[in-house]
């Protein structure tokens, strides 16, 4: 059996534009200006009080509670777009073609709390796709490996038979601290030099070229040199 683990924000779902609308509105909140959207999707993937401690470092313990305690509220009370996090180019393929295959179980590790993942599962219609979900309420932030090494003992599988796909170091460097394959992905909101740099195995340049480098990592195949290639 084979664990295929996906980060959500920036691999699975485009959700940028909701990030940086709340971040806007919970540093408006405190009378504060926001960093720059660049700078937020840099820290797409840390828990919120990591994220809030690279965004807001001159702010004290719990000024830095109250922003997070007010972004998640935005997502919360409806003040953002819903439907506004579509999947990217080639995901849905791939996830649909990974759920015929018997002896490969999917799972999700996300910054995201549980009620943002169910949102992108309710929209999807994703509801009993991913037989593990671990996501930020319940472990340590990322790189820690804590949430592969969870969907790895509930899977039942050792890091040989696990690949985390993700599209930020933050995700390479939890795979790696897990023993487990990391393939990163090029469209999300880390450049793919740093996911190379942070000891990404393989990068996919385009959706078209997710479920080929999946399989080859997962069968031991040798990589081969087209779009979506093995590097």
């Amino acid at each position: 059996m084979h664990l295929v683990i996906f980060d959500c924000d920036g691999t699975l779902v485009d959700s940028q534009h909701n990030i940086t609308a709340a971040m806007a509105l919970a540093f408006a909140e405190h009378a504060l200006p926001a960093p720059p959207p660049r700078e937020i999707l840099g820290v797409v993937g840390l828990s919120l009080a990591e994220a809030f401690a690279v965004l807001a470092p001159d702010a004290t313990d719990g000024m830095r509670h109250s922003l997070a305690e007010h972004y998640r509220s935005v997502f919360a009370d409806g003040r953002l777009q819903r439907g506004h996090e579509p999947l990217y180019p080639g995901v849905r393929e791939t996830i649909h073609a990974l759920r015929q295959q018997r002896d490969v179980v999917l799972g999700i590790a996300t910054g995201k709390s549980k009620r943002g993942v169910a949102r992108v599962l309710a929209q999807e219609r994703w509801e009993g796709t991913f037989l593990t979900i671990q996501t930020a309420d319940d472990h340590p932030s990322k790189p820690n490996p804590s949430m592969i090494l969870t969907a790895m003992a509930e899977a039942g599988v050792g890091p040989d038979q696990t690949v985390m796909v993700g599209d930020t170091t933050f995700d390479v460097e939890m795979a790696i601290g897990a023993g487990t394959g990391a393939i990163g992905v090029a469209w999300g909101y880390h450049p793919p030099e740093r996911l190379r740099a942070a000891g990404a195995h393989h990068i996919v340049d385009a959706g078209a070229g997710l479920l080929a480098t999946i399989e080859e990592r997962l069968r031991g195949t040798r990589p081969v040199s087209r779009e979506g290639n093995m590097r």
